[in-house]
């Protein structure tokens, strides 16, 4: 089917064979070009995230089937994916993965690879919402009665799934109260709870209870890619310099201010079960050139 134009003359054959498959993989997305010679790529904008063309009309086809349909999405940008999601045996979101694209998808899709990746943006849940960053304040944040609609996404920053499947346990901080100057050691408990080998990432965000600016509700300060066997657990340390709680404050200079901390650590944006406080102590720290910008990380 054409990509651009609302084409709908290939439906008809993509059921049929569909329906005498066992399971039907149906390609979506974009078309690379320039200043509208494609639909992602410099100057080829869009008026909301629906699939282009008449590719919604293609999916949603197939999938009245009945056949087990497996959703793969090679986009330039996230489209909204709500529609199908809770009727899609499994998706895949590739984003324009270049020419090793092909046989990285096929080993996914065939089972011969575990994924291990995880989203760098959230996926929108319907056509107007918008492709954005997971760093957002209180009131930019869904909650009663500051809107009727609901900005979260459908798969958040950080999401990913894999053929095994994994526990984050036993959270543990260094210290209850940490110097402006000081640093955090955070650690937690990975298991392979699954029947096969795979890799998680532990995600660690912290979230400033008190700042004199508002600040985002959670912000992404660490990760590591955990490779386990089935069955497997490993613990993962973080080492947190305060420079990484750095925000600019009042004054326009970099600082790191005294108060209430929360640390998050989980599998994604949205599923942090291990929770943790701490308070950051002492006067004031302007933060210079020079700080600290990366975790330690060790494995054990």
């Amino acid at each position: 089917m054409p990509i651009l134009e609302p084409d709908t003359s290939g439906i008809a054959a993509a059921v049929e064979a569909a329906r005498n498959a066992e399971v039907a993989v149906v390609a979506v997305g974009d078309k690379a070009g320039m200043f509208g010679h494609g639909t992602s790529g410099e100057g080829c904008d869009a008026v909301d995230l629906r699939l282009p063309g008449a590719q919604a009309d293609l999916v949603e086809a197939v999938l009245a089937t009945g056949t087990p349909t497996v959703l793969l999405v090679v986009s330039g940008r996230p489209y909204s994916l709500g529609a199908f999601a809770d009727r899609a045996a499994a998706i895949v979101q590739a984003f324009m993965p270049g020419a090793e694209g092909g046989m990285a998808m096929a080993g996914v899709l065939s089972g011969r690879v575990n994924p291990t990746g995880k989203l760098p943006v959230g996926i929108p849940n319907h056509p107007g919402g918008q492709p954005g960053t997971y760093i957002a304040p209180p009131l930019g944040w869904f909650s009663d009665g500051v809107s009727n609609l609901d900005p979260r996404p459908l798969f958040p920053f950080g999401h990913g799934s894999s053929y095994t499947s994994f526990e984050i346990s036993d959270l543990q901080l260094s210290a209850s109260e940490v110097p402006v100057d000081g640093e955090l050691t955070v650690t937690a408990t990975v298991a392979n709870t699954g029947d096969r080998a795979g890799a998680e990432v532990v995600q660690v965000y912290l979230s400033d209870r008190t700042g004199q600016v508002v600040r985002p509700l959670k912000q992404l300060v660490a990760y590591a890619k955990v490779p386990l066997e089935a069955g497997e657990s490993r613990t993962v340390t973080f080492g947190l310099h305060a420079d990484l709680m750095s925000f600019t404050g009042l004054a326009k200079t970099r600082i790191v201010e005294p108060g209430a901390m929360e640390v998050k650590v989980g599998a994604s944006s949205e599923d942090t079960p291990l929770v943790g406080a701490f308070t950051l102590t002492g006067a004031v720290r302007e933060v210079g050139e020079g700080r600290v910008l990366v975790p330690s990380i060790s494995l054990g």
